[in-house]
C-alpha cells in the first residue's frame, strides 16, 4: 500500500517489461513445446524440440540466435498493457480494504488478472502467432506468416475486424486470472512469513526474492494447463468468419487435449513454463516491489 493505483499502474508496466525482456526466450521456447504435436497421440509426431536447452538450441539453428527474442515487441506491449493494468486494479483493491478480508488477496488478484487480460488480449495473440513462425522443416502449429508486428495486427483487423483481435479471450481470462491470484497472494503471504521467522530483514531485497521464487513454483503448477490451453486457442487457424477450425472455445478445447494426447498433454511444456514463470515471477515482482518504495 501506499502507492496511489495510477502510480502502480506505470510502476506495473515497467516492472513487467522489464521482465520480459530477460524471459522473452523462454517464452519463445515454450510456445513451441506447447504447439508441438497438437491433437495427435504421444509417440506419433516427429518432436523437433526436445526439452527446454534442446529447443532452445533448436531454435537458434533454425532461426538464429535473433530467433529466441521472436515476438519481443508484441511481448513488451502485451506485459505493459497487462501488468499495468493488473497492478492498477490490484493497487485500487488494496485502497480501499478489500485485501484485508479473508480470501481477499486472491479474489482480488484474480479480478485484476482477468482485466489486464481481456487489456492485453490482442498483443498476446500476435506474440503468440510471432513465436510460432519459423522454418518448414521445424514448424509446429498453425503459421500465420506475419512479416511484422503492425503487420500481424493490421491483417487480423481487416480479416476479421476488431472482435478479431481478442480471438482466444476465453482462454486467457482463465490463464492470467488463476496465474495472478496465485502470485500475488502467494508472494504476499511467502515475503511475510520469511520475514516472521527472522531468515531476512522486512524490506530486503533478499525477502522479496523468496517471496517470488515460492510465489513461481505455485504459479507454474496452477498456471500450465490454462497456459497450453491459450497458446493453442490464440493460435489455431480460424475460418473466414473467425470460427477456430481445431477448437471451437475453451472447454472443448480442454476436451479434445485431453482425449487425444491425454491428461499430460495440458502440461507440455511444463519445464519452460517453469523456468519462463520463475524467474518472471521474481523479476516483475521484485523491480514492483522495488520499484513502489523508491
Amino acid at each position: 500500500g501506499g502507492v496511489p493505483p495510477a502510480t502502480d499502474l506505470v510502476l506495473g508496466a515497467t516492472a513487467g517489461c522489464l521482465a520480459c525482456f530477460l524471459t522473452n526466450p523462454l517464452e519463445v521456447v515454450k510456445t513451441r513445446l506447447q504447439l508441438q504435436g497438437e491433437l495427435q497421440p504421444p509417440g506419433t509426431y516427429p518432436r523437433p524440440y526436445r526439452g527446454v536447452l534442446r529447443a532452445a538450441v533448436a531454435v537458434c539453428r533454425a532461426d538464429g540466435l535473433r530467433g529466441l527474442q521472436k515476438g519481443l515487441a508484441a511481448g513488451l506491449l502485451y506485459q505493459g498493457l497487462m501488468n499495468g493494468v493488473r497492478f492498477y486494479c490490484y493497487s485500487h483493491a488494496e485502497d480501499a480494504g478489500w485485501t484485508e478480508y479473508p480470501g481477499g488477496t486472491v479474489a482480488a488478484g484474480a479480478v485484476a488478472g482477468a482485466v489486464g487480460a481481456i487489456v492485453g488480449s490482442p498483443a498476446y495473440l500476435v506474440k503468440t502467432h510471432l513465436q510460432a513462425q519459423t522454418l518448414s522443416a521445424m514448424a509446429v502449429g498453425h503459421q500465420h506468416n506475419h512479416e511484422s508486428i503492425s503487420g500481424a495486427f493490421k491483417s487480423i483487423y481487416q480479416q476479421h475486424g476488431v472482435v478479431g483481435l481478442w480471438r482466444g479471450v476465453t482462454g486467457a481470462v482463465p490463464r492470467v486470472g488463476v496465474g495472478s491470484a496465485v502470485q500475488l497472494a502467494t508472494f504476499a503471504s511467502a515475503k511475510d512469513w520469511v520475514c516472521e521467522r527472522q531468515w531476512f530483514r522486512k524490506g530486503s531485497w533478499a525477502a522479496v526474492l523468496a517471496g517470488g521464487m515460492v510465489s513461481g513454483v505455485a504459479v507454474a503448477v496452477t498456471m500450465t494447463p490454462f497456459d497450453v490451453i491459450s497458446t493453442r486457442l490464440y493460435n489455431q487457424p480460424v475460418d473466414a468468419d473467425g470460427t477456430g477450425k481445431l477448437y471451437r472455445g475453451f472447454l472443448d478445447c480442454i476436451l479434445q487435449i485431453s482425449s487425444k494426447e491425454g491428461l499430460l498433454g495440458l502440461y507440455k511444456g511444463i519445464g519452460a513454463v517453469y523456468l519462463r514463470l520463475g524467474p518472471h515471477t521474481v523479476l516483475s515482482l521484485f523491480f514492483w516491489d522495488k520499484l513502489r518504495n523508491m
